[in-house]
């Protein structure tokens, strides 16, 4: 689980880098998308939902997963340890709204006080509106991303809708990548490095939860993926150089540790539905940097044992 955590946010960091080379970042978004979606669909080979509602659901969760790719939008104005942490502020508040017992308040707080440090106008070095925007944006997305994705893992068995949706999201995406690149992003550097970040962000990480949920509760596998923004806010220093400000760095323990007590103090339910959901109490920290959440979700509800090994590409 630590090493998909760095491997994600390494993922980011070289997407970041990758800007310049690639002319801005809805080219870095729709190449990393782009082999994405053609891992995910020659791994699972789905077959195109032919009921309305099925549709309907596919086109809804692609666009979610579109919308937080706005993070790297947002990375272009801020810090990516910022970015995420601000990003994270989605499942964050998805897993507090199910909250019933007092503790999950305090953790509510806690994240609110972390999101403060960042936006605060009087504080050094706080990100500009634009950047928070686009970083919100992401965040709401990557909230209704959760959202369906139960839908979309109670309907469909397997990744076959996550990989549908990945692919209607690089669709999406792929003609803002097209206006802000150019002929830029079939540059041969351009696409080596994005299918790197498309491995490191979504692959690697896919494989490695898989593995670790075999082993772990999820309960535990929540908890360790909201060390996610401590690990971006060190990738964005070793990787782009970023140094980010002490109350940056006070944000970021304090949204952590909101979400990762949030998954730990979390209502136990009854063994039967534990059986079917157990996996869906990772909804605090979850992203899309990563496109494991769905998958993961709905395999954990056939049983480990039921679960395809291997990668997913």
């Amino acid at each position: 689980m630590l090493t998909s955590v760095v491997s994600v946010q390494t993922g980011q960091a070289i997407g970041k880098g990758l800007f310049s080379a690639a002319g801005g970042p809805w080219g870095v978004v729709a190449i990393r998308l782009a082999f994405a979606s053609l891992l995910l669909m020659a791994w699972w080979r789905p077959r195109l939902p032919r009921e309305r509602t099925d549709i309907v659901l596919v086109l809804a969760f692609g666009t979610a997963i579109a919308g937080m790719n706005l993070g790297y939008l947002a990375m272009k104005y801020m810090p990516l340890g910022v970015a995420m942490t601000v990003q994270l502020m989605g499942p964050l508040v998805v897993s507090l709204c199910a909250a019933r017992r007092l503790i999950h308040l305090l953790w509510g707080l806690l994240a609110v006080t972390g999101l403060v440090l960042f936006t605060s106008p009087g504080a050094a070095g706080a990100p500009p509106g634009v950047g928070l925007l686009f970083a919100l944006g992401s965040a709401v997305s990557m909230g209704a991303y959760l959202l369906l994705s139960k839908r979309a893992g109670a309907r469909m068995s397997g990744g076959r809708p996550l990989a549908l949706a990945v692919a209607w999201a690089a669709a999406l995406t792929l003609p803002f990548g097209i206006l802000d690149s150019g002929s830029r992003m079939l540059d041969a550097r351009v696409l080596w490095v994005g299918l790197v970040v498309a491995v490191l962000s979504a692959a690697v990480p896919y494989s490695l939860e898989l593995a670790a949920l075999r082993h772990l509760t999820a309960r535990a596998v929540g908890v360790l993926q909201s060390l996610e923004p401590v690990a971006a806010g060190i990738a964005g220093l070793l990787l782009l150089g970023e140094h980010l400000e002490g109350h940056h760095w006070l944000g970021i323990v304090c949204i952590s540790v909101a979400s990762a007590g949030t998954v730990a103090t979390k209502d136990e339910r009854p063994p039967a539905a534990q059986a079917t959901t157990r996996n869906r109490e990772r909804v605090g920290v979850t992203r899309e940097q990563g496109f494991s959440a769905d998958a993961s979700e709905s395999e954990a509800a056939e049983g480990p044992d039921q679960r395809p090994s291997g990668s997913q590409g």
